[in-house]
């Protein structure tokens, strides 16, 4: 034993010498003089040092030492070839050339050895090890040959082809759209092998486009036979055994505010006012007194954590029986809820409030456009349909006003996008892209929904129970201060306090660039520079919103978060929660949030590359047309423009033709080596449409 451990520390001062060149087992017991029949003992020597994280194993099975600068994280690939590796506890991502990639895929957990020396502005590294593929399947194009076959796939991050044997085409051919299954990883210089599993059809298919979406991020469509069984036994209406012990709020004046095509209401209001105080209720359907704490339903909710808003489909947490039936507001219907009920003063204090489980019936199913009409056109018509509700209404508009009001004196960001709505035909064709306005009826709703939010957050924290928040770190100093920089060749500032920036300095240079040509550009930056939100089981405050209390609370048919906290609050509400039951949440919460953040990126980054799609099919027959756009990117290959119905078209580098163009990185600009024209950030300009490609998902433009 005692001589294992010498040879142990031996073998470690070895492979930590600097002379020291990486050795393979055989190569370095000649190195050492081992005998053949003493090379095992060797082996398990140098495996317990790997165990013991004082060695490892490269990307060619040789063996360094594992210092400070073996790291293992998540790889991040790239169309261009190199990439970037993400690891946990580190707020600077490392660059990964090319030729250090070593057959690491996008999605890899992989185990880096980071460069001492910087050759750029950030860190670089290569890849020694790949612990775990991220990728089994993909989606992509077959493309037929003589005895076999390939596909192009249609994520853009996979950097090569993957070569399909004939036998195993299932039949495949050119264009049609398939998923693969991964059987041959590759090399360096050898693609990876597969397997068609599924044909989706051709790519000119209708719905083919968003199917291969779906199934390229793993989206899951169907439900288990155990789930739909689970449904069958929910009822079609609420039972009175069920409204026993409940707050009865069905006498109060309650509507629900949507969208036109809005079908799962999950969220109801009711107001009044007296003496100074408006009495605000937001109930929230009470959806997990139907999806029981591990029941068939709730596995599924949290495996998909929530609902996928595709442009012509909405894929959704909870099957539509509960989402559109039981668990829905609808007007006229009783309905079990999860109420908040807030007093709040003139100025938007809440002064108290109440959380309840209460039963309800919706008076109105109200629509966005019709609230606006009452709210803020004053719509004779509309004012004498609705002339019972009408005094609820304008009280909610003065209170909204109030709620916004305080919340910009602390300094909530309100990014106020120009966001689009994609209209299609019932096969998926787009026909138009109209701006989506929000309006005092949207806003309105909104106000109500972050006051309950930041309401039983702060209820929660204070009570000192486990419990899910929505969190929004500050950002990083270095993207603030690359921000500051940037506008100043617009002549504005930011005020960058003890490294730190407050929400308010961001929310004022909002205000200032509104209305101005740059203002979408600069939004966009700002936006940028921020973190995401995540959920976390830590109150760690809500940068964005500038607030120390947040949560999501107003969601349960579409966010599993929701879902989890509002089984928390009745627990609480039915004589509190037991020390089991408190061990419980801590053990199985952070999972919950970890896996609900994953599939929010993941169904964000579904719905961004739906849209993206149809939007370039959408241009696909606008070729030749020209279109005023602002320039809302540059970069070393081109520059991006976008046109006013949000659509975004890429200019390159080597299209320009005019002159020699140099790309000024600290201005964020072209510049031309000989006319000095240049084309920067924000400036507005004339482009031809000249290309819309679905299969490089691009749309090419010309400046004119």
């Amino acid at each position: 034993m005692r001589e294992r451990e010498e040879n142990k520390q031996m073998l470690a001062a070895l492979l930590g010498e600097k002379e020291y060149r990486p050795m393979k087992l055989k190569e370095m017991a000649a190195f050492l003089g081992v005998p053949k029949d003493e090379r095992l003992e060797l082996k398990l020597t140098l495996d317990e040092l790997i165990h013991e994280g004082k060695a490892a194993l490269d990307i060619r099975g040789r063996y360094v030492a594992a210092d400070a600068n073996i790291k293992t994280g998540l790889y991040h690939g790239t169309s261009r070839g190199f990439g970037f590796v993400t690891v946990e506890g580190e707020t600077e991502d490392i660059f990964i050339p090319e030729h250090e990639v070593n057959g690491a895929l996008d999605q890899d957990t992989v185990k880096i050895a980071i460069r001492e020396e910087r050759t750029g502005k950030r860190r670089e590294g290569a890849v020694i090890d790949i612990v775990e593929r991220g990728t089994t399947e993909l989606v992509g194009t077959f493309q037929k040959g003589k005895s076999f076959g390939f596909v192009v796939t249609d994520n853009q991050k996979f950097d090569c082809d993957v070569f399909i044997p004939k036998e195993k085409t299932m039949g495949a051919v050119t264009g049609h759209k398939v998923v693969v299954r991964l059987t041959d990883y590759g090399t360096a210089t050898k693609n990876p092998e597969g397997e068609v599993l599924k044909i989706l059809g051709h790519a000119n298919d209708p719905g083919v486009d968003v199917a291969s979406v779906i199934y390229a991020y793993g989206i899951p469509m169907q439900y288990p036979e155990e789930v739909m069984q689970q449904v069958k036994q929910m009822p079609e209406q609420v039972e009175s055994k069920d409204i026993a012990g409940r707050l009865d709020l069905r006498d109060l004046p309650t509507v629900t505010i949507d969208g036109e095509d809005a079908k799962d209401l999950d969220d109801a209001v009711t107001l009044s006012y007296e003496n100074g105080v408006y009495h605000l209720g937001v109930h929230i359907a009470d959806v997990s007194h139907y999806v029981t704490e591990g029941s068939p339903l709730d596995k599924e909710a949290l495996k998909r954590g929530t609902s996928v808003y595709l442009v012509d489909r909405v894929i959704p947490m909870l099957p539509h029986a509960l989402s559109n039936g039981i668990c829905s507001l609808n007007a006229g219907c009783d309905r079990l809820a999860l109420s908040c009920l807030m007093d709040i003063d003139e100025k938007g204090t809440v002064l108290g409030h109440r959380i309840a489980e209460t039963v309800l019936r919706v008076d109105k199913r109200m629509t966005y456009t019709s609230v606006k009409k009452i709210i803020e056109d004053h719509d004779p018509a509309e004012m004498e349909a609705y002339r019972e509700l009408v005094p609820m209404f304008e009280q909610m508009n003065e209170l909204a006003g109030i709620l916004r009001e305080k919340r910009r004196k602390r300094g909530s960001i309100d990014f106020d996008f120009s966001e689009c709505k994609i209209i299609v035909d019932e096969k998926g064709k787009p026909l138009d892209i109209r701006p989506y306005e929000r309006n005092q009826a949207t806003k309105l709703i909104e106000d109500f929904m972050l006051i309950a939010n930041e309401t039983v957050a702060e209820d929660f924290f204070w009570q000192e129970l486990p419990f899910v928040y929505r969190s929004h770190e500050n950002p990083d100093n270095e993207k603030i201060t690359k921000l500051g920089i940037f506008i100043n060749n617009f002549g504005y500032s930011i005020h960058i306090g003890q490294d730190e920036i407050h929400p308010k300095e961001l929310q004022k240079l909002l205000r200032k660039i509104e209305g101005t040509p740059e203002e979408a550009v600069i939004s966009r930056l700002c936006l940028r520079s921020m973190k995401q939100a995540k959920y976390t089981t830590f109150c760690d405050g809500h940068f964005g919103l500038a607030t120390r209390y947040y949560c999501h609370f107003t969601s349960p048919i579409r966010r599993y978060p929701d879902l989890q906290i509002h089984r928390i609050i009745k627990e609480n509400l039915r004589g509190g929660l037991s020390e089991k039951r408190i061990r419980h949440y801590e053990q199985c919460l952070p999972e919950v949030a970890a896996n609900s953040s994953r599939t929010e990126r993941r169904a964000e980054e579904a719905e961004r590359d739906v849209e993206k799609l149809k939007k370039i099919e959408y241009m696909a027959d606008k070729i030749g047309e020209v279109y005023e756009g602002v320039i809302s990117g540059v970069t070393s290959w081109g520059m991006y423009v976008e046109l006013p119905d949000t659509v975004e078209g890429m200019v390159r580098l080597a299209d320009l033709q005019d002159d020699y163009y140099i790309f000024d990185e600290a201005h964020m600009q072209l510049v031309g080596e000989h006319r000095k024209k240049t084309y920067k950030l924000g400036q507005r300009l004339q482009v031809e449409i000249v290309a819309a490609d679905k299969m490089l998902k691009v749309i090419e433009m010309l400046p004119v």
